[in-house]
C-alpha cells in the first residue's frame, strides 16, 4: 500500500540492486548492527544516478550510542532521517503479546540496565490508552516494583493520558521471572512446549525435518527435499488451536479422532446425488482439505516428537527432573548428572539439570556445587567459568546461603507437586509438566481467589517485594459486574515466559468455575535451552 518495493534482511556486504530511491533500515540499537550498516553505506556506489537516501529507524527508540558508532564510522552524515519507531508489545496470538527482547533477563538480573523495564511499562501505557486503564496493580519482585513505579510516574507525568476508555482489563499482574526460576529450567510437556524445547519456535515459526513432510509417491526415493520445512504455529489454524496446550500424551488420542471425522467428511461425495448436494459438497472442500493437510503436518510434527519422548535419554532426563522437583535428593552430587557429564551431553542439558537442582534446594551445599563446577569446567573448558560466574549471579546456581531449604515449604504450601495428575483430561494446571505446576502460574491463580493474603508467608520467602495498587478511573467508568461475568487478567511476565506457562494460564481461562479470564504478555517467549544461552559468556578464540 505504501509502495515498498522489496524488504532484505539485514547482511554484511553490497546491498541488493533495487530500483528505488530511499533505502530505511529497521534495527534493534545494537553496535553489531551498526557495522553491517556501516558496511552496507560504505559499498554503495556513489557514482550511480539516481543516488539512493539512506533513512534509519531504531526499533524501539533510538541510541546516542549507536548515533556515535555511525559518526565515528563517518557514515552518520548519510542518513536523511534518523527516527525511532516505538514497537513495544507485538502480539503474537488472541491472548499474547510479546516484547521479544531476549536479552531482557540478563540486562535486568546481570547487568542491572533496566532499559526493558521502561519499554514494558510503555508498552502498558500504550495498553491502557487502547483499552482503559487497569484498576488494579499487583506484583512480586524487583523488576514488578519498578515497572509499576514508572507506570504510576508516567501517569502523573501526562495528565492528559486519563483516558475515557471503559477498561477491558480488571487487573495487572506483574511477575518477575527471578520470583520463579524453578518452571523455565524443567522440560515442558504440552505439544506447544515440546515443539519449542525440540526445534525452537521462532516468532511463531518452527523449522522441522523435511524428511517426514515428503509428499508419498511411489518409485521416487531419491530427490528428498533437504530444506527445512517451515510452518506457522498460531490459533488460526483450528486443529492447532485444540491440541497445542494438552500434555503430549493426550495429542494422539485426539489426531486419531479427527483423521476419522475427515475421512467420514470425504466419503460423503459418494452420497451427493443431487445437484443441491453436490453445490453443499463442493463449497465444503476447501475447508476439508486444509483440515486434512493440517492434520497430515502434526501427524508428521507428533511422530517426530514421540521418537524424542519415546527414547531412554528423554526418560532418564525427566525423571531425574521430577525427583528434583518432588524434592528428592536434592542436597547431593546427582549420579546421572555426573554421567551426562562423563559422556559429554551437550553443556546446556547439564547446566539445565544442575540449575534446577540448585532451585529445588535453594542452592547448594559448598561441597556438592565445587564438585560438579570442577567436573563441568575440567570436561567443558575452563572458558565456561563465566558462565557458571552468570548462572550464580541470576539466582540459578549457587551456593545455600541460609542454611535450609525452603523449597519443600514453599512447594507443600502451593501444592507444586502433584502426585494424581490427569494427562488426559486435567483437573489442575500440573498437567503442563505431568506433576509439577509452575508457581508463576499458581501465584496468578491464588490471586484471583482466595487472594494473595492466604499465602503471605510463602510470598515473604520468595525473592522480591509484593505489592498491590489503585488507579482511579474516571466516574461512570467503575464496573458493575454482571452475574456471570468473567473477570480479565493481563499477567505480565518480566524477563520471559514459557509456552506450558501460557498453556496453564489457558487452562485457567477455561475452567468452568474460575471466573477469570487471562491475557499474557511478556518480555520474551522463552525455554530452558534459549534462556540459559542468553546467560551464557561467549568467549572469542585469541586471533593468534
Amino acid at each position: 500500500e505504501h509502495e515498498v518495493e522489496k524488504m532484505f534482511t539485514l547482511k554484511p556486504g553490497r546491498l541488493p540492486q533495487a530500483d528505488v530511491k530511499n533505502v530505511i533500515f529497521f534495527v534493534r540499537p545494537k553496535l553489531e548492527l551498526m557495522d553491517i550498516i556501516t558496511d552496507n553505506v560504505l559499498r554503495e556506489d556513489r557514482g550511480r544516478s539516481p543516488q539512493r537516501d539512506f533513512h534509519i529507524l531504531f526499533v524501539p527508540r533510538r541510541s546516542l550510542l549507536c548515533e556515535q558508532w555511525l559518526k565515528e564510522q563517518g557514515v552518520l552524515g548519510s542518513f536523511i532521517h534518523r527516527e525511532q519507531y516505538s514497537l513495544d508489545l507485538i502480539p503474537f496470538d488472541g491472548d499474547l503479546l510479546s516484547m521479544e527482547s531476549e536479552s531482557a533477563f540478563k540486562e535486568c538480573y546481570l547487568e542491572s540496565d533496566q532499559t526493558s523495564l521502561y519499554h514494558a511499562a510503555k508498552g502498558l501505557m500504550t495498553l491502557q490508552a487502547l483499552y482503559g486503564t487497569i484498576p488494579q496493580i499487583f506484583g512480586k519482585g524487583e523488576c514488578a516494583r519498578h515497572v509499576a513505579n514508572m507506570m504510576i510516574r508516567m501517569k502523573r507525568e501526562f495528565p492528559g493520558s486519563q483516558n475515557s476508555i471503559f477498561p477491558v482489563f480488571d487487573t495487572l499482574l506483574l511477575l518477575d521471572r527471578n520470583v520463579d526460576l524453578l518452571t523455565p529450567l524443567a522440560t515442558q510437556l504440552t505439544y506447544e512446549g515440546l515443539i519449542d524445547e525440540i526445534y525452537g519456535i521462532q516468532n511463531t515459526y518452527v523449522k522441522l525435518p523435511p524428511e517426514k513432510f515428503a509428499p508419498k509417491k511411489q518409485g521416487e526415493g531419491k530427490d528428498l527435499p533437504t530444506e527445512p520445512k517451515k510452518l506457522q504455529l498460531n490459533s488460526a489454524e483450528e486443529l492447532y488451536a485444540e491440541i497445542r496446550d494438552k500434555n503430549f500424551n493426550a495429542v494422539g488420542s485426539v489426531l486419531s479422532k479427527k483423521a476419522k471425522i475427515i475421512s467420514a467428511a470425504f466419503e460423503e461425495r459418494h452420497h451427493a446425488k443431487t445437484v443441491g448436494e453436490i453445490k453443499q459438497f463442493v463449497s465444503q472442500l476447501p475447508h476439508m482439505q486444509a483440515a486434512r493437510s493440517s492434520l497430515a503436518n502434526h501427524t508428521s510434527i507428533a511422530e517426530l516428537i514421540k521418537d524424542i519422548t519415546t527414547s531412554e535419554d528423554f526418560f532418564d532426563n525427566l525423571t531425574v527432573e521430577q525427583e528434583f522437583m518432588s524434592g528428592i535428593d536434592t542436597d547431593k552430587v546427582n549420579n546421572y548428572i555426573e554421567d551426562c557429564i562423563a559422556q559429554k551431553h551437550p553443556l546446556i542439558k547439564i547446566l539445565r539439570l544442575v540449575c534446577l537442582q540448585s532451585v529445588c534446594n535453594s542452592g547448594l551445599k559448598q561441597k556438592v556445587l565445587d564438585h560438579y563446577k570442577r567436573e563441568i569446567l575440567q570436561t567443558y573448558g575452563y572458558e565456561h567459568i563465566l558462565t557458571l560466574n552468570n548462572l550464580e549471579k541470576a539466582g540459578l546456581l549457587k551456593p545455600q546461603t541460609s542454611g535450609r531449604n525452603n523449597y519443600p515449604t514453599i512447594r507443600k504450601t502451593l501444592r507444586l507437586w502433584m502426585d494424581d495428575v490427569n494427562e488426559q483430561n486435567p483437573n489442575d494446571i500440573s498437567y503442563v509438566y505431568s506433576g509439577y505446576a509452575p508457581l508463576s502460574v499458581r501465584l496468578a491463580q491464588l490471586l484471583a481467589r482466595p487472594g494473595w493474603r492466604s499465602i503471605e508467608e510463602v510470598l515473604k520467602m520468595l525473592p522480591g517485594p509484593h505489592f498491590e495498587e489503585r488507579q482511579q478511573l474516571p466516574t461512570g467508568l467503575q464496573k458493575k459486574r454482571q452475574h456471570g461475568e468473567n473477570r480479565v487478567t493481563l499477567v505480565f511476565f518480566l524477563g520471559g515466559v514459557t509456552y506450558a506457562e501460557i498453556a496453564a494460564l489457558r487452562f485457567l481461562s477455561q475452567m468452568e468455575d474460575g471466573g477469570t479470564e487471562y491475557v499474557i504478555a511478556t518480555t520474551k517467549l522463552i525455554n530452558g535451552t534459549s534462556w540459559i544461552k542468553s546467560l551464557m559468556e561467549k568467549l572469542e578464540p585469541p586471533p593468534f
